[in-house]
């Protein structure tokens, strides 16, 4: 028996909002999915990891949790990008983007949380994103 829904794949969200991130920010700013592995002479960085929680919504979309560390070398340095990085992803809502179109974004939660291997100053921004594949459907 087939099914009336469209077989749809999400979209690779990690990757999608590394590119978000890496066309806005300053050049300096280490984008990634994960840490650089020379953190300390890296920062800033952030990285960007799929967390717990969203779901999929329907058969075309989905609700992803992304994780989003921001590290640098001073507290109110890490603060500031972290509140920029929520505001660059929060404006990029109703966008289309490589593999994605994004109708929503929501700040989940912002905690302060340094590094306990480095005791890097470090923010873990939480933030939700509604995606859809961009490309078309049959």
């Amino acid at each position: 028996m087939s099914s009336p829904l469209p077989v749809a794949p999400m979209p690779d969200v990690e990757q999608v909002t590394v590119g978000i991130l890496a066309a806005a920010l300053d050049p300096g700013v280490a984008v990634g999915t994960e840490w650089p592995e020379h953190l300390a002479k890296s920062l800033p960085a952030i990285a960007v990891s799929l967390g717990g929680g969203g779901s999929r919504q329907a058969a075309v979309t989905a609700d992803r949790t992304l994780d989003i560390d921001v590290l640098a070398e001073r507290k109110a340095e890490a603060r500031d990008l972290a509140s920029l990085v929520s505001a660059t992803l929060i404006a990029a809502q109703g966008t289309l983007q490589p593999g994605a179109q994004i109708y929503g974004v929501q700040e989940v939660s912002l905690v302060w949380l340094p590094d306990p291997v480095t005791d890097l100053p470090r923010y873990v921004l939480v933030m939700s994103l509604v995606v859809r594949p961009r490309r078309t459907l049959p």
